[in-house]
């Protein structure tokens, strides 16, 4: 057996080990103790002490998020690179603030609450099938449908196109794995162009029948959405339509996801939320902290800089270990615990800075009805067979959780 320096040494995000993706924590926390700031073999460095992930997401002007260069050598000309270096989350200010500004018609307090009893009939809804059933897994039938059905109906898209717009998803965001293989890439932009297609129709139809902010609708106000004299382009809006449908459930899936698992693994936990409902909002966090659905985040150095004692060269790439900063033990007491009465909880699952994640109000909103309707009503639910884990790196969360409620 390897000793933990050698372990640490050797890291390497191209040649993981086996047992990374079902559980990570083990490699930060040896990283993090032996080379914070550690640069792998293709000169890139990978971060896992918290105060170096907010020094990094608070620094836009030391750090970038454009991605041209990084993306081009495997993304070349190709559809996926166009949706990656178009989005608004791989823009730097002033670009990114205009976008920004322009997006936020899909976040305001009206439309969240305006979605909020369309999703607590989305999950009444899940819950009487599943009632109905006896059974359901967790993923598929709950904390996926959930999501996409609501940044469907955000977007005025049918829900019958769901299946289709998780499998675009998917391809898209597969593009962003820290190894991209051709038979990816040529997928990933298959899946930028019938979603763009896709788009088109319906930007055709929204365009014919604005409907801003009747039942949390927001396609019609990121058309008619201006700053200064300025619209989206057709590219931009395209694009930030794209981003917003694969954020907007992805993470959301992966949160809800991870938290059942932990709850229902956690018997000590689960009951301290049956006793006590209003848990269930610290709850949320300490599911975004503990077992974070995104688990990397990428920046550019635009100059020479320092990160502690290592200097970082101009044009390095940094990799921002999301994990392994919220179980940095200088920032959070027993880190490695699972507590769903944690407080001061200031976690990065959401990022920092200029970039936190727009849609973080909305996510802790279905969380919030999620979580409280499902335990509420089967208070014996429990995994009924072997669970499945996704097996992403970027993206961390699972493929199928079985649940049964008798």
């Amino acid at each position: 057996m390897p000793d933990q320096k050698s372990i640490a040494h050797n890291f390497d995000l191209a040649k993981l080990p086996s047992d990374y993706v079902a559980n990570p924590y083990p490699y930060f926390a040896t990283l993090r103790q032996h080379a914070p700031v550690h640069r792998m073999p293709d000169g890139s460095y990978f971060l896992t002490r918290y105060d170096d992930l907010v020094s990094v997401y608070r620094n836009p002007k030391v750090w970038s998020s454009d991605k041209k260069i990084e993306f081009k050598p495997a993304m070349g000309d190709s559809a996926l690179y166009e949706h990656h270096t178009t989005s608004l989350v791989f823009r730097d200010p002033p670009d990114h603030t205009r976008l920004r500004k322009l997006f936020q018609a899909a976040f305001t307090p009206r439309a969240i609450a305006n979605l909020e009893p369309r999703i607590e009939k989305l999950v009444d809804g899940y819950l009487d099938k599943a009632e109905d059933n006896g059974q359901l897994d967790l993923v598929e039938d709950f904390a996926f449908m959930l999501p996409v059905e609501v940044v469907c109906d955000m977007l005025g898209a049918p829900s019958s196109e769901r299946n289709s717009i998780r499998d675009w998803s998917q391809a898209i965001l597969g593009g962003l794995e820290p190894v991209l293989t051709d038979g990816a890439r040529e997928k990933g932009s298959e899946a930028v162009d019938h979603f763009k297609s896709f788009l088109r129709d319906l930007i055709r139809q929204r365009r014919a029948n604005p409907t801003s902010g009747e039942s949390g609708e927001v396609l019609s106000a990121l058309i008619e959405a201006e700053e200064d004299g300025e619209k989206l382009t057709e590219l931009e809006l395209l694009h930030q339509c794209i981003f917003l449908l694969n954020a907007g459930h992805e993470t959301t899936t992966n949160m809800l996801a991870n938290g059942i698992h932990e709850l229902l693994t956690n018997e000590e936990q689960l009951s301290k939320l049956h006793q006590n409902p209003a848990l269930v909002e610290s709850c949320i966090e300490e599911v975004l902290r503990f077992d974070s659905p995104i688990q990397l985040n990428n920046r550019r150095a635009l100059e020479d800089t320092e990160l502690g004692p290592v200097k970082i060269p101009a044009g390095s790439k940094v990799h921002l270990s999301i994990g392994g900063g919220n179980r940095d033990p200088e920032r959070f007491d027993e880190p490695d615990r699972f507590d769903i009465e944690r407080t001061n909880n200031k976690h990065l699952a959401f990022g920092a800075g200029v970039h936190i994640c727009a849609g973080n109000t909305l996510a802790r909103v279905e969380g919030r009805i999620a979580y409280s309707k499902l335990f509420s009503r089967f208070p014996g639910l429990h995994l009924s067979g072997p669970v499945v884990r996704s097996p992403r790196i970027r993206f961390k969360g699972f493929s199928n959780l079985p649940g049964s409620i008798r």
